[in-house]
């Protein structure tokens, strides 16, 4: 049913609902120019529903604009899915700082190193037995020269310490240079690397 029908200021701060259970409230969408690009909206999940349907609970969660059925009589938005589709879902997500990030969240984001320094733009997603371990980045000319890096490079997702949302980037959690020396990212960036694309 229904997905682009409503804008993201008619939907945040609204109750979110599978059938009579209350999963969360809408906090935002992610900052992105491309707007068929932006598939997910934020929602600030109830602790109990994080308890119960994530591996780890996170406060903060993607829900995927295709599940928004309707806006109840009472303002809520109401889900088309199961909570067993939810958890489907957010299975299939990054963490990054105690925050869960659907795929198409992370795509076309910056990557900067905790100098503020841009090593290129994420381009994709890595798994290792159906979890996400890595992402593709495609390195910026200049850190090519610098420090003699492949155009596109695997970096562990996590090396990531933090997500900027109003300047759609991510941040390492220590320079480049040091980024490269741990054995993760050696083993992402390795010829028997394995590390599989995403579906």
């Amino acid at each position: 049913m229904g997905n682009s029908k409503y804008d993201i200021q008619e939907l945040i701060q609204r109750d979110v609902y599978v059938k009579d259970k209350k999963v969360g409230v809408i906090v935002g969408e992610r900052h992105h120019p491309n707007e068929s690009r932006v598939q997910s909206l934020r929602i600030m999940v109830e602790p109990e529903i994080a308890e119960e349907f994530m591996r780890k609970p996170a406060e903060i969660a993607p829900l995927s604009k295709d599940l928004v059925h309707s806006i109840r009589t009472d303002g809520a938005v109401k889900l088309s899915k199961s909570m067993r589709e939810l958890q489907r879902r957010w299975r299939n997500t990054v963490r990054i700082d105690e925050k869960l990030y659907a795929p198409d969240e992370m795509l076309d984001r910056a990557v900067l190193d905790n100098s503020g320094l841009e090593i290129g733009i994420i381009t994709g997603l890595l798994k290792v037995k159906r979890t996400f371990r890595a992402v593709q980045v495609k390195t910026r000319f200049s850190i090519q020269s610098q420090y003699g890096v492949e155009k596109m490079i695997n970096v562990p997702i996590t090396a990531f310490s933090k997500t900027r949302e109003r300047l759609d980037e991510v941040v390492l959690n220590r320079n480049f240079d040091r980024v490269q020396t741990l054995p993760s990212y050696i083993q992402a960036n390795s010829e028997d690397s394995p590390f599989g694309e995403e579906e």
